[in-house]
């Protein structure tokens, strides 16, 4: 398990500022095999939304399915050995021209699903329509009036920033999480292409959606060579022992979020194997900050306050990893916080009272939503803490919803989202922290808590727009993140341990931290 703060202490982070040093041109590419018969089987634990376009959505079964079949500028491997490592894709060569000025060279030969040729202008309009203000994933720094992007040949993306007041290196970690989308199914808006069917570069083909089973075929066209099996069929199976006996009984051939006690059953099965990450998804108590009574940040505190997180890590065990900052151990800037927020009765009294509500008197009733059968123990810790809160007084009732219904209730919207506090996890396949704190935390986009704070907003504005990544590591560490533990729009109640069982003789699936997965080298006896 990573010792996080030995990790922090080497100085791991600061070297995520100059990942361009890091990048390793040749990580995955390798000679093509022959194909086998059988499709990898997939089990995942959240369903998908439909849409498939990858701006539409921040559904992580749907990203992970994109994994396959998309590809992407670089890739961002995230391991607490090189967190800062960044592996070139479809990008050959970046280069910071100047603060505002990024050059992409682009891979030259590779080819889209429907045989499109790969160019800069797919980079450009990928770009561009992922920074519009209408999409819900929004992924870049700024919206499109903040930058330009220029295309001096089919092979060479240049990022101007400079209109936009904040630096083009924030496109370098970046890179790592949009795929690439096609200018022509761009060209056609949100309603065409792009939402009926996934046209990627990436080594799996998108065939065809059959109920709760995702099927994809090898791309023969692949550019790193063609994939070593027939194909992956990612299907949604949404209680947790369901997964675990189909891969026991042979239906599955990998499975996702397993419980703890799940990895205990495993562990001595020689026929399967384990794989544990530290993530770069956190999890987190959401509170609706759009509407009372936690529109009222001392009562957000004051809940803060009333929650012990070391018995939720005793309700997670291997699954869990202790942190204090709202983004993981393995994102750009992370550092524990000093003021973050602790379990602390008497404060919590105090803050009550200060509010207007001695002991909880006054408190509306408070609803508590959160899923079952994705992450792991949200039941069994949703307990926990709700009585913790009940104990200080705040009268709250759990509510817990299969996977879809949640997803249905989870963002907010105007009035408020339903229910005063909701769990939900948030994992983004990139170094960059703004696709965590910008995302959720400026007034502009605020997709869970639906906070408003001019504060906020500027103390996010000004690392974003920093001259330097350390000047910006320091914005991070010193103003924006003790601003948001005052605040607390949300408690981050610890780091995720991805956790994926697969059969013992599957060997070369390399899975990421935010639980993307690359099958393109998979070889196995079955």
């Amino acid at each position: 398990m990573l010792n996080r703060r030995s990790f922090l202490n080497s100085a791991a982070l600061a070297g995520a500022g100059v990942a361009l040093t890091r990048i390793n041109p040749d990580f995955f590419i390798g000679r093509a095999h022959a194909q086998g018969a059988k499709p990898l089987v997939f089990l995942s634990a959240e369903n998908i939304t439909g849409n498939w376009d990858p701006t539409a959505h921040t559904t992580l079964s749907q990203s992970n399915i994109e994994g396959f079949v998309m590809g992407f500028l670089t890739r961002a491997p995230m391991r607490p050995e090189t967190p800062d490592e960044v592996i070139y894709e479809l990008a050959t060569e970046i280069t910071e021209l100047s603060a505002s000025r990024l050059q992409i060279k682009l891979r030259e030969g590779v080819s889209f699903h429907d045989g499109k040729p790969f160019t800069s202008e797919d980079v450009k309009a990928t770009f561009l329509y992922g920074s519009q203000l209408d999409r819900p994933k929004q992924v870049y720094p700024g919206p499109t009036d903040t930058f330009d992007v220029e295309t001096p040949d089919d092979y060479t993306v240049i990022v101007d920033t400079s209109k936009g007041g904040y630096g083009a290196s924030l496109f370098i970690f970046l890179a790592s999480y949009l795929p690439i989308l096609s200018a022509k199914d761009v060209a056609e808006g949100p309603k065409g292409a792009l939402s009926q069917r996934l046209n990627g570069t990436g080594p799996f083909k998108f065939v065809e959606q059959r109920g709760n089973d995702t099927v994809m075929e090898a791309f023969p066209g692949y550019f790193k060579g063609a994939p070593t099996i027939s194909g992956v069929t990612f299907s949604f199976v949404g209680d947790a022992t369901t997964r675990m006996l189909s891969l026991m009984n042979g239906q599955a051939d990998v499975i996702e979020r397993l419980e703890p006690e799940q990895v205990q059953t495993l562990e001595g099965n020689k026929d399967i194997k384990l794989s544990r990450l530290v993530s770069v998804e956190n999890k987190y108590l959401w509170f609706r900050c759009s509407k009372p009574p936690f529109n009222d940040a001392r009562l957000r505190k004051a809940a803060a306050h009333a929650i012990d997180r070391s018995m939720i890590m005793e309700v997670m065990g291997n699954a869990g990893e202790a942190s204090s900052n709202y983004i993981s151990p393995i994102k750009f800037g992370y550092t524990d916080l000093e003021n973050y927020p602790e379990y602390d009765p008497e404060e919590c009294q105090r803050l009550l009272a200060e509010a207007g509500f001695p002991n909880g008197q006054g408190l509306p009733e408070l609803e508590y939503i959160t899923s079952t059968g994705f992450y792991p123990k949200t039941k069994e810790y949703g307990e926990v803490i709700t009585a913790m809160l009940q104990e200080q007084g705040f009268p709250v009732t759990l509510n817990v919803m299969e996977v879809a219904a949640w997803n249905e209730r989870l963002y907010d919207r105007p009035g408020g989202g339903p229910g005063h506090m909701v769990d939900c996890g948030w994992s983004t396949g990139s170094p960059e922290p703004d696709l965590v704190l910008r995302t959720h935390f400026h007034s502009t986009s605020k997709r869970i808590c639906g906070i408003e704070d001019p504060e906020i907003d500027a103390a996010l504005d000004a690392e974003r727009n920093a001259t330097s990544l350390e000047a910006r590591k320091e914005s991070l560490q010193t103003n924006l993140m003790p601003m948001l533990a005052d605040k607390v729009p949300a408690l981050s109640l610890f780091t995720s341990v991805l956790i994926h069982a697969m059969r013992a003789d599957l060997d070369g699936l390399f899975i990421y931290p935010d639980g993307l997965s690359d099958a393109s080298k998979v070889s196995s006896a079955a």
